[in-house]
């Protein structure tokens, strides 16, 4: 073993060591030359190593095409362990630089290397890249590779998309029947996120199901009124969860317009109303609406701002005192900030005045509303 003039061990094994050792402590000039005199010395043994470490420390210190440069001099050598590494990392420069053409070109170089510790990751890579061009058969079979790899880290990606995809396609049995496969194999201990993701995709997936079920019975003859009634219930307020909030609206208003179930339908939208007597109220045609649509937050919502509004103008002028008012009118006032009491919600509208009253008014104190 001789010494170069620099110091540096003329043996490529340990020049690859001591490069891989100054890029670790940040020495990347260092680290680069170093690979460059193992590149300088031709086809030895260590020629792949140094190229993928040279293309490391040059994407390190942003030299993207002359990482490249190195990855493709590693990727030649056709090293069984750093070629297929230089063309992942090849790959995922390209992935980075929105270069999807060449990315799946490099991908595919991966997958040709047969490199097992490399091939799911591929595998995800093309599938991925054919799904997003809209190529649902192609990603499906790079998907259902790294499912059947069984990979800790990869198949619970790809069991996660490939359902989606079947879901969105209708195919929801062959979605449950995949999940269920992968979802015995992983440990929820060992891997809790997988698990957990799996599992809310599953029950996605039964939600489907039951969308397509509930539809199939207000497509059927049965001429059961309460039956009927039901399935529109049941789909109505089901379809939001998976984000179908103007289909639901559709099949209320069917089922509203249907002359043989509409009454028990309007009982069934009504169902959460409470008993406010035979009157109908003048805001339930509201309430009803918002209901069937989904948008019953976004009315809630309207109606708080309204009221507190309202309360804050009328608060504000009783803690003001009755000076320029009639008794009456200053009494009639305190009645009607008193009347929140009564709700469940009273208290902290009470609060809420109070802390921006005492706010408006730079005192640290500030009357309350009435008790």
């Amino acid at each position: 073993m001789s010494i170069t003039p620099d110091g540096a061990t003329a043996d490529p094994a340990l020049r690859c060591e001591e490069a891989r050792q100054c890029a670790e402590r940040g020495d990347v000039e260092r680290a680069a030359r170093l690979f460059e005199e193992v590149l300088a010395l031709g086809d030895v043994p260590q020629r792949g190593q140094a190229a993928l470490g040279l293309a490391v420390v040059r994407e390190d210190a942003g030299e993207v095409n002359g990482a490249r440069d190195a990855d493709w001099i590693a990727i030649r050598t056709q090293d069984p362990e750093y070629a297929p590494r230089a063309a992942y990392h090849l790959a995922l420069s390209y992935e980075r630089t929105g270069e999807r053409d060449e990315a799946a070109t490099t991908w595919r170089m991966v997958v040709d290397f047969g490199n097992p510790a490399y091939l799911p990751p591929a595998w995800l890579a093309l599938a991925q890249l054919a799904d997003d061009k809209g190529d649902f058969e192609t990603a499906r079979g790079w998907w259902e590779q790294v499912v059947a790899a069984d990979d800790v880290q990869y198949t619970p990606v790809a069991a996660h998309d490939l359902a989606q995809r079947l879901l969105e396609r209708g195919e929801t049995a062959k979605a449950q029947r995949l999940l269920a496969e992968v979802l015995r194999r992983i440990d929820p201990a060992e891997a809790p996120y997988a698990h957990a993701r799996l599992a809310v995709t599953m029950g996605m997936a039964h939600l489907d199901q039951a969308i397509g079920a509930f539809s199939a019975a207000l497509g059927g003859e049965t001429t059961d009124g309460d039956v009927r009634a039901l399935a529109v219930e049941l789909l109505a307020r089901t379809l939001p969860l998976r984000g179908r909030d103007e289909e639901a609206r559709e099949v209320w208003d069917r089922g509203l317009a249907d002359p043989r179930i509409s009454e028990q339908v309007h009982a069934r939208l009504r169902r959460e109303f409470g008993e406010a007597g035979s009157e109908r109220l003048w805001w339930e045609s509201y309430v009803e609406s918002a209901l069937r649509g989904g948008e019953l937050p976004a009315l809630t919502g309207e109606v708080f701002g309204a009221l507190d509004h309202m309360y804050s103008l009328i608060a504000l002028r009783h803690a003001e005192g009755n000076k320029g008012i009639p008794a009456e009118t200053y009494e009639l006032l305190g009645e009607v900030t008193r009347v929140p009491s009564e709700y469940d919600w009273g208290a902290t509208l009470h609060g809420s005045f109070t802390d921006r009253l005492r706010e408006a008014m730079g005192t640290p104190e500030a009357a309350p509303p009435p008790d």
